[in-house]
């Protein structure tokens, strides 16, 4: 696979930021909020999913051990989950890989951008592409799994809710799909203190099961994971998959990096989420050994008689609130996909003024509805779901790592040595996980890896495809002297006004402009050919955003670069090269945007047919060039074409 970083003069969205650069928005703008209200913040936003695994992690886990542990095993599982989330989260994510970023953005494609794009490398391309692919199935399995897991508590109060329990999580899946469009502005600012509330919730009951059986505590001891996990034999090892659970979140931290800046979300991880999530598992395991009945959700447990409802209740919002975060990455991811040009032009709305992070992407989230939807009705129970969860989050946490080793490497240049015995020691235990959720494939795990293989074949398929058109609009072109000779030559006549043709191509003068001056037989006297190109960058700084140079008397070719992060806004950026002579009044521009109709090439040298039938279908339900550059509607021309790829 060939990877670019250059876009076709159509990509990118994004939120409401100033096109000179990152601006300070209430998210990046870092120094004008407290670190406490950051911290709080990153609570909502960031560890809503890893902060809602207790409701159904240590109840897989135990299942799969035989549903009625000793306390051997019961230490062996406590001890196993402990260190987990001290080896994948604090010590992987939180202290190394957000260590690492691309302009102050974190996660996979902002690493892969960092270390793949940039160098030209194809195969570090596709691991982080599919890496990134596989968070869409997560994002898909997570809302189902967390809500159901709250609603279940249900069971505990009266079997009379059991029928009630599948109705009412559909219900509550579909109202947060649909709520989408509205924004998460208000409800928003009311996560940090919910997450709050709930975590420190969690850690008073953990701690209250704790004081029926102390000796828990002795778990902190690996010995006893080792101890379990090497004489347990199959059952060991299966175990695995389910102690995974604990972290499906820790991916989120590094992705959300952006958002808040690792400082707040390391402070509320150490200081709150690590402490509250122990003693939660702590408590758990207590009660437990204690003798409490491990049917049924040992979490809600915890709590007594009279704070079943309130709590059932509470989780139900935390899982809201940890699916929210999920479907807003998603978002994200593809706002990022899209400016990096490896997937389609996508309507993307900002739901706030506030923060770029605050988005909507309606195909995704109506697709990520139906799919969430019909998981929950297909797998009917937590218990089911949890066995196609954990597989897609697993690999991907694999390839971050392979990632991770050659950013250690090239970015902060290591030596091999010390490189290597941090990725091996991250990689034995990312293969221990990923090989015991292999064995979850044909209960459910297929599920994820079947929506992240149709990401990533729409990725390369899009990619491959926009290449292909690029070629052949490369045949059509004219040098910019060939073509000054032609005007003279034709005497074509010059009228008022400045047109801006928009084109993927930065050199020549391109198809679009040459398409004009045959239908039209005139021009404007002044032309700008801008070429929109997306950065393997979430920022630009605003010395860097625009190059242009004046090639022929009163024709200008300019190149506009945007981070994968960054809004295009293209009347904004004409407005700022008055200073260059290269332009009227803004209400005097015309834009020209080329429409392509993608049909077969019958000379035996273009895409396999499949390939042409799916990127045409990709490209005519992508969004309006016009649209997606927010060039004003009554200023902008289209200019239809076919080409044969």
């Amino acid at each position: 696979m060939q990877s670019s970083a250059t876009t076709e003069a159509t990509a990118g969205s994004g939120g409401a930021l100033p096109i000179d650069g990152r601006g300070t928005s209430t998210i990046h703008g870092h120094a004008k909020t407290s670190l406490a209200g950051l911290g709080l913040a990153a609570l909502g936003v960031v560890f809503g999913d890893i902060g809602t695994s207790p409701l159904y992690t240590l109840k897989t886990v135990l299942d799969l051990a035989g549903g009625k542990p000793d306390p051997a095993t019961v230490l062996g599982i406590l001890s196993l989950v402990l260190w987990t989330l001290m080896i994948i989260t604090t010590i992987k994510y939180v202290t190394v890989a957000m260590s690492l970023d691309n302009d102050g953005e974190g996660g996979i494609l902002a690493v892969m951008s960092l270390v793949g794009i940039k160098k030209h490398r194809p195969l570090i391309v596709a691991i982080g592409l599919f890496g990134a692919a596989l968070i869409y199935g997560d994002g898909a399995v997570t809302p189902a799994i967390s809500v159901l897991s709250a609603l279940e508590g249900l069971n505990m109060v009266t079997p009379t809710f059991q029928p009630y329990v599948l109705p009412a999580a559909v219900v509550i899946l579909v109202i947060l799909f649909a709520a989408q469009p509205l924004g998460t502005e208000r409800i928003g600012k009311a996560f940090g203190p919910i997450m709050l509330s709930w975590f420190l919730v969690m850690a008073f009951l953990g701690l209250m099961g704790i004081l029926h059986h102390p000796a828990v505590f002795a778990a902190v001891n690996p010995l006893y994971g080792l101890h379990y996990l090497f004489a347990g034999g199959v059952t060991g090892f299966l175990v695995l998959g389910g102690v995974f659970l604990c972290v499906t979140g820790a991916e989120a931290l590094y992705a959300d990096m952006g958002h808040f800046g690792p400082t707040p979300i390391r402070i509320s991880w150490l200081a709150i989420v690590f402490p509250s999530l122990i003693l939660n598992y702590a408590g758990q395991a207590a009660i437990v050994l204690e003798g409490t009945p491990t049917d049924g959700n040992i979490f809600f447990r915890l709590a007594p008689g009279w704070a079943l409802i309130p709590m059932i209740g509470l989780a139900t919002l935390a899982t809201i609130i940890a699916s929210q975060s999920i479907i807003t990455g998603a978002y994200s991811m593809t706002r990022q996909a899209i400016q990096l040009g490896w997937l389609p032009r996508l309507a993307i709305k900002q739901t706030s003024s506030e923060g770029y992070g605050q988005i909507y992407v309606g195909s995704v989230n109506w697709l990520l509805m139906i799919v969430t939807v019909a998981l929950v009705l297909g797998f009917r129970k937590s218990d089911n779901l949890a066995s196609a969860y954990g597989i897609a989050v697993s690999l991907t946490m694999l390839m971050t790592t392979v990632l991770l080793f050659i950013a250690m490497r090239e970015i902060w240049n290591w030596n091999v040595a010390a490189a290597g015995a941090v990725a091996a020691v991250l990689l034995v235990v990312d293969l221990a996980f990923f090989s015991a959720n292999l064995v979850k494939i044909a209960d459910g795990g297929y599920v994820p890896l079947l929506l992240a293989c149709a990401v990533y074949g729409v990725m390369w398929l899009w990619h491959h495809g926009m290449e292909a058109v690029q070629k052949r609009y490369a045949e059509d072109l004219m040098p910019i002297g060939d073509f000054t000779a032609h005007t003279v030559a034709q005497q074509t006549p010059r009228v008022p006004g400045t047109a801006v043709f928009l084109t993927r191509q930065d050199t020549d003068v391109p198809a679009v402009l040459i398409w004009h001056l045959l239908r039209n037989r005139a021009l404007h006297r002044d032309l700008i050919v801008l070429t929109v190109s997306g950065a393997a960058v979430p920022w630009i700084n605003a010395d860097k955003r625009l190059e242009i140079k004046e090639l022929a008397p009163r024709y200008w070719r300019a190149r506009a670069t945007f981070g994968f992060m960054e809004r295009p806004d293209i009347p904004a950026l004409i407005d700022r090269m008055k200073h260059h002579g290269c332009v009227a009044e803004m209400e005097d521009i015309t834009y020209y945007v080329g429409h392509t109709t993608v049909t077969h090439r019958d000379d035996g040298q273009g895409l396999p047919r499949w390939q042409e039938v799916i990127y045409a279908m990709l490209e005519r339900n992508s969004i309006h060039a016009g649209d997606f550059l927010l060039l004003p509607s009554e200023q902008t021309v289209e200019l239809g074409r076919q080409i044969a790829i």
